[in-house]
């Protein structure tokens, strides 16, 4: 027997809150960032991450829809990235610990707070790749700036959409901040041995701490580039601003020359 679990970015955020009230369902484990339901009558499982990804377990294809279409109408926006990673669990009764391979994990039987950890390191996996492309997008568009720079010694682009790229990335960069608990691990693995092993073991085969050390180095570099940005900026502005004041000081002596 074994189960099939897909987890999928599908949106920049959902509202829990809100979701939790109109779902009409009671959660088996729950805070204001993530929801995790068990459903024991027909062996399902479902999370949803404040940060826009769902995963389901034993799903099919039409449940999965269904869901899809209900959690839509708690979504900040949508994101068209075709962001999915699949997974599968295999029961066996013979064995005595989880063994976590590449693409499945084989488990002795089904228990609530497994799925829950298995699940949970998936939901993270996707999302990093969903940050991973944001960060990928900024440092791309911001090497044409760079480039810029380097031939021409100066930006050629408006304040107006220099101030709109800095608050791009402003903006990419606090969410990414804003949602890097989704890190953290939940209480239960602290107070279970096996469940802590469990835990460790997915987070090395999903390259989990790997590929966040990666992404925050990412991040330190559209930072830097943020600050050059900035300093341009500053520097254009400060230039046109001397000539400014070399006019106007141009004007007033002409104006006291015809006045004599």
């Amino acid at each position: 027997m074994e189960i099939k679990i897909e987890a999928i970015q599908l949106a920049e955020s959902f509202n829990i809150k809100k979701f939790r009230a109109d779902f009409k369902t009671e959660a088996h484990s729950g805070s204001t960032t993530e929801l995790f339901y068990s459903f024991t009558d027909n062996n399902r499982f479902l999370y949803v991450f404040d940060y826009g990804v769902i995963v389901f377990a034993n799903y099919d294809a039409v449940g999965k829809s269904e869901f899809v279409n209900f959690i839509k109408n708690y979504t900040t926006s949508l994101v068209d990235l075709n962001l999915s990673e699949e997974y599968r669990i295999e029961i066996n009764g013979a064995i005595e610990k989880p063994i976590v391979k590449n693409n499945y994990v084989s488990v002795a039987k089904i228990e609530a707070s497994m799925m829950r950890i298995i699940m949970l390191n998936i939901g993270q996996s996707v999302a990093l790749d969903y940050y991973e492309n944001l960060t990928d997008d900024l440092i791309s568009s911001s090497k044409i700036y760079i480039l810029q720079l380097e031939k021409r010694g100066k930006l050629s682009i408006s304040k107006t959409n220099l101030l709109k790229y800095i608050g791009k990335v402003l903006n990419v960069k606090n969410s990414i901040i804003d949602n890097l608990y989704i890190l953290d691990d939940p209480n239960l693995v602290w107070d279970n041995e096996e469940l802590n092993l469990l835990n460790r073991n997915l987070k090395a085969n999903f390259d989990i701490n790997t590929r966040f050390k990666d992404l925050d180095y990412r991040l330190q570099i559209v930072e830097d580039n943020l600050t050059l940005f900035t300093d341009v900026l500053n520097v254009r502005e400060s230039s046109k601003l001397e000539w400014l004041i070399v006019i106007l000081i141009f004007i007033e002596i002409i104006i006291s020359l015809t006045m004599r």
